[in-house]
């Protein structure tokens, strides 16, 4: 049910309620029963039974109460008798009306009076314009003047614009110039969909010399039927470039489409035909607040010149459209989505490493932006050989402890491969983490405390209760309750994980305590009603110093003498680490790293386990010719 419809059951229950009330305390011969009836006819629609309480011309009085409804596209009238007052031969009632005025949403109150007059012995009310209204006269309409806000556009963190121009395509009348509104309205109505009654509505209800948009079409839905539009006598079409084509990470940003009819009875609200709606992404979190705000004015129309005579009420938005700022960097995007091409399906994520904030999302196409890079769930392979770090050091494990690299190993039943043990001689802890050796590291499960081991995950926000405004994946361990499934852990066999949590782990080693992840910076909350509190983020955590510091040592060696090589850039040293997992039967690449504040991971679709490095080295050098 629209709130329009909503709106009308209310005005009818409430007549239900108000007319026995009425009808008991009007009696003749005084003037309440012709007060009641003309008022309850009024509010009912029964405009006949009000004409029969007036001294007018019953046709004209039916077909002016009749024209009040609709050139205010009113969705219901009330009205409460506040009194009658008799001086001399003078006798007038006193009403306050309240009108509901649907689709455009504000209610209109006023103060009416009844002038009335005894006619053969009956009660009339002495009919002119302005008993509709006080300030209503003949040779006058009313008229609703609706203004929108443009959409407003989403920024990155420096406030460029995260969107392009589009052409779309809005299907517009100019009332006065339609021979046959009721012809074009259901031609219309046929090919779009849109309802006819609220189609004509609006061009009943608007300045008549006015262009009044009706319906908005995207390219594609234009091109479609242009034909059957342009053969619509009166129907003008203007092509109108509007900040609606998303920029890179379009995934992130959202598409934006026309309202349709489906789409305006779901929102409801001031939105209009002529609007656009987020479709997806953070067009659509945040639809409430970059569109839908309008000024609308009740005012009075000369009827034959159409010009304003005078402006009854006028409702300013109660908030405005705004725009939504992001975290998002547009030169780093822009490298990271360079850093893609031409190589395996793959996506990067990258965050400042110092607060958190996401400045990039990129992805090739076999890869969703929101879906996969934010909320995918992909097992960890040995990155989580991270989290193992505290609990070793709490064993006082050494990280020039020899540990053999075998091409298969069983911990506790379980049992781990390592494709391409490195040659040589038997590494240490710090060379096989650099190196990522599966079997290698999952021998020390035994010298780690399952539980250790859940609670420094924990602290580098695997599984934290965060909340953003798109679909995301803060991790997932399963309970560690032996040596074999500590073991699976720090393989990253039973954990999944996400790129952006990833990222943050990196962030976390990086700059010594976890951030949550932020996406938008203003507004605090997608939900712009006053009630609404902006959602509570987890707080940050910092990481024990020795951990970092240890683990800064590891990450360091994972691109100077590790798998990680690839990942070498100039400038500031480059740190990160590899991994091999796989989804299903897809071989993953990972790697997770940093250079300066910027914090990455990258996970690719490929048999070599290098892939990660590749393009996580594609990205810190188009940093540094960037800046």
């Amino acid at each position: 049910m629209t709130g329009k419809a909503r709106r009308a059951v209310a005005a009818a229950l409430t007549l239900a309620a108000t007319v026995p009330m009425l009808s008991a305390c009007f009696e003749e011969p005084s003037a309440h029963e012709a007060v009641r009836d003309f008022l309850v006819g009024w509010q009912t629609g029964d405009y006949a039974a009000a004409a029969r309480r007036t001294d007018g011309d019953q046709k004209a009085v039916r077909q002016a109460l009749e024209d009040a409804k609709v050139h205010l596209d009113a969705a219901s009238f009330r009205f409460r008798l506040k009194g009658i007052r008799s001086a001399g031969e003078q006798t007038e009632a006193d009403f306050a009306a309240e009108v509901d005025l649907g689709e455009n949403n504000p209610l209109w109150e006023y103060a009416g009076k009844l002038p009335l007059h005894l006619v053969d012995g009956h009660w009339k009310v002495r009919w002119s314009p302005s008993v509709i209204h006080p300030q209503l006269r003949e040779g006058q309409r009313f008229a609703v003047d609706v203004k929108p806000q443009g959409r407003q556009p989403i920024l990155d963190r420096n406030n460029d614009p995260l969107q392009q121009e589009a052409t779309l395509y809005v299907a517009n009348v100019i009332p006065s110039l339609l021979k046959d509104e009721v012809a074009v309205c259901r031609q219309l109505s046929k090919i779009t969909g849109f309802p006819q009654d609220r189609l004509l509505s609006r061009i009943r209800s608007a300045i008549p010399n006015v262009q009044v948009p009706l319906v908005t079409f995207g390219r594609a839905k234009y091109a479609q039927l242009r034909t059957q539009l342009e053969a619509i006598p009166g129907l003008q079409i203007s092509p109108e470039s509007l900040p609606v084509a998303p920029d890179s990470p379009a995934q992130i940003v959202g598409a934006v489409t026309a309202v349709t009819p489906e789409t305006e009875q779901q929102l409801g609200g001031p939105q209009r035909a002529g609007d656009t709606v987020g479709r997806s992404g953070l067009q659509k979190a945040y639809q409430e607040y970059l569109t839908g705000s309008t000024e609308t004015s009740v005012i009075i129309l000369d009827a034959k010149t159409s010009k304003t005579v005078a402006e009854l009420r006028k409702w300013r938005p109660g908030r405005a459209t705004s725009s939504v700022r992001t975290t998002l960097d547009r030169p780093i995007q822009k490298v990271a989505d360079s850093a893609l091409l031409g190589g395996s399906p793959a996506m990067l994520v990258a965050v400042q490493a110092s607060t958190g904030n996401v400045l990039a999302v990129a992805s090739t196409k076999e890869y969703h932006q929101e879906r996969h890079a934010l909320a995918g769930k992909f097992h960890a392979g040995s990155l989580f050989s991270i989290m193992s770090v505290e609990g070793l050091l709490k064993a006082q494990v050494s990280l020039k402890q020899k540990l053999a690299c075998p091409v298969d190993r069983t911990v506790g039943g379980a049992q781990f491969h390592q494709a391409a043990p490195p040659a040589g001689s038997t590494l240490s802890l710090q060379g096989n983490f650099a190196s990522g050796c599966v079997t290698a590291l999952a021998s020390l499960a035994r010298k780690i405390d399952g539980a250790e081991l859940a609670a420094s995950a924990a602290r580098f926000g695997i599984g934290a209760q965060w909340s953003l405004p798109l679909k995301t994946f803060s991790g997932k361990m399963r309970p560690l309750t032996n040596d074999a499934a500590t073991a699976k852990a720090i393989a990253g066999q039973n954990v999944s994980v996400s790129p952006l949590s990833m990222a943050l782990v990196a962030g976390a080693v990086a700059s010594g305590t976890w951030h949550p992840p932020v996406l938008v910076i203003e507004p605090k909350t997608p939900d712009p009603s006053a009630e609404a509190e902006p959602v509570k983020t987890p707080d940050a955590i910092r990481i024990d110093d020795k951990t970092i510091s240890t683990l800064k040592t590891l990450m360091r060696a994972g691109v100077t003498s590790g798998s990680a090589r690839l990942a070498a850039a100039p400038g500031d040293p480059v740190s990160g680490i590899t991994a091999s997992a796989t989804q299903g039967r897809k071989p993953l690449a990972w790697f997770v790293g940093w250079q300066e504040d910027v914090a990455v991971a990258v996970l690719a679709e490929s048999t070599d386990s290098t892939a990660g490095a590749a393009i996580a080295g594609r990205f810190f050098r188009g940093l540094h010719a960037g800046l």
